[in-house]
């Protein structure tokens, strides 16, 4: 799996915040809204946790919304990422209090939540309300199913590249490499030198599943790639076999650090920031948190070197849009827009990007207090030619995590890619 949103991720399981009422019914009690009395209803919102910075800011724009909607209370449901991702969500989702406005990922993810009845169609609220207008072309690319737009995008991440300590580069006389060849020699003289080449954390499995996914869509294509994904093909073939190849040498060669797969994400970017590795991949989130950890620390990245002989896009990018989705359930489908239009709007943008988001909306990037890096990461994925989805955020999630569990036997010394992907196959037989 993945962080979510540029920033942070606190560690709660689920919080009630932002001025919510804590009844478990739609309806309350009756308050006087200034006019007539009413009922008080409850406009719910769930997501993983965005961190404490972006919570602040969602919770002053569910504040702004009461105040703009008499006779309306939002309320915040956050999971832990992974809890949301796999089982928090679908639970919510078919329980009695269900959301009415919910985070999801673009591509197969919303396309499951469409088909299992969770999504309203908003196209028409999209266009009357002005809310379409906020947002460039393409910025929906992933949330149209059959010609119905699906969700409202919040954010875009680059979901791996390969962070390296430009300190230890100079001090090495290495520049980052542009070639997988190139990306060996650095590997070599780095662990010649003392230091560890790499550093990952996978005890989650989705860290080093994400650039191994990006370094076999370079080898076997983008279509090969996400037709195996999708059951249409084998991943026991000639093309995976060669892209594990390439993932084995850097554990048979000492290149990455020999507890990879004990670590979780969070200890491997400690790792990293406090110097005990040279290079890291990891998504573009990293630079918030390296800005509060290690503020110091000079950082740069690289994108995941060319392939020899790949069959991909060799520019390509991994990387995900994801969004709000409307709950097709929900009674207060008209009151979600709304705020989601607040949620877009400059003022709104402003605060998030203050707190370390990078929205997605026309205005919503602050130059100013928006860090270099993470501009230059949403300008590369604005305009990569190629945008690779991570196997658990664009695909299913069972098959997604067979193929994280292959690399994560791979790049951990403990099969070959051919027994790996022969297991992996057997894992994914009855889903076919």
């Amino acid at each position: 799996m993945r962080k979510w949103m540029i920033g942070l991720v606190a560690s709660m399981l689920i919080t009630t915040l932002a001025g919510c009422s804590s009844t478990s019914n739609k309806e309350s009690t009756a308050v006087n809204t200034g006019t007539t009395e009413g009922k008080t209803q409850t406009l719910r919102i769930a997501m993983g946790s965005p961190g404490e910075g972006l919570i602040k800011v969602w919770e002053d724009i569910g504040k702004e919304f009461e105040s703009q909607h008499a006779g309306i209370k939002v309320e915040f449901n956050y999971q832990d990422d992974d809890t949301y991702q796999t089982i928090g969500l679908p639970n919510l989702l078919s329980g009695k209090n269900a959301p009415d406005l919910y985070f999801e990922w673009a591509g197969q993810r919303l396309q499951t939540r469409v088909s299992d009845g969770y999504a309203a169609d908003i196209t028409e609220q999209l266009q009357s309300s002005g809310l379409k207008d906020m947002f460039a072309d393409g910025t929906f690319n992933g949330m149209i199913v059959d010609g119905k737009t699906y969700m409202i995008p919040t954010a875009g991440d680059v979901t791996n590249m390969i962070f390296y300590n430009k300190e230890i580069f100079s001090k090495q006389g290495l520049e980052p490499p542009t070639t997988w060849e190139e990306f060996l020699t650095v590997c070599q003289k780095l662990k010649d030198a003392g230091i560890t080449p790499l550093v990952i954390g996978n005890s989650d499995l989705w860290t080093a599943g994400n650039w191994i996914a990006h370094v076999i869509s370079r080898v076997v294509g983008e279509d090969a790639y996400s037709e195996a994904l999708q059951l249409k093909q084998p991943f026991h073939s000639k093309d995976f076999i060669k892209a594990y190849t390439y993932v084995q040498e850097l554990w048979d060669k000492g290149y990455i650090n020999d507890n990879v797969n004990a670590l979780n994400d969070s200890e491997g970017d400690m790792m990293f920031l406090n110097g005990s590795a040279a290079m890291h991949p990891i998504g573009s989130w990293l630079v918030p948190t390296a800005v509060e950890e290690n503020p110091d620390l000079q950082l740069g990245y690289f994108n995941t070197p060319v392939m020899p002989e790949g069959k991909g896009n060799q520019d390509s990018v991994i990387g995900v849009l994801n969004g709000m989705v409307v709950n097709k359930n929900s009674k207060l489908i008209d009151e979600a827009i709304d705020f989601m239009k607040l949620y877009s709007s400059a003022e709104s943008s402003k605060k998030l990007s203050d707190a370390g988001a990078v929205p997605i909306t026309k205005d919503g990037i602050n130059t100013e207090t928006t860090h270099p890096l993470s501009l230059s990461l949403n300008d590369l994925m604005e305009n990569a030619p190629a945008l690779v989805s991570p196997p658990d955020t664009g695909y299913s999630i069972e098959v997604a995590n067979a193929l994280n569990m292959a690399t994560s036997q791979i790049i951990g010394g403990a099969k070959s890619p051919e027994d790996a992907l022969s297991e992996l196959e057997t894992t994914i037989a009855p889903l076919k």
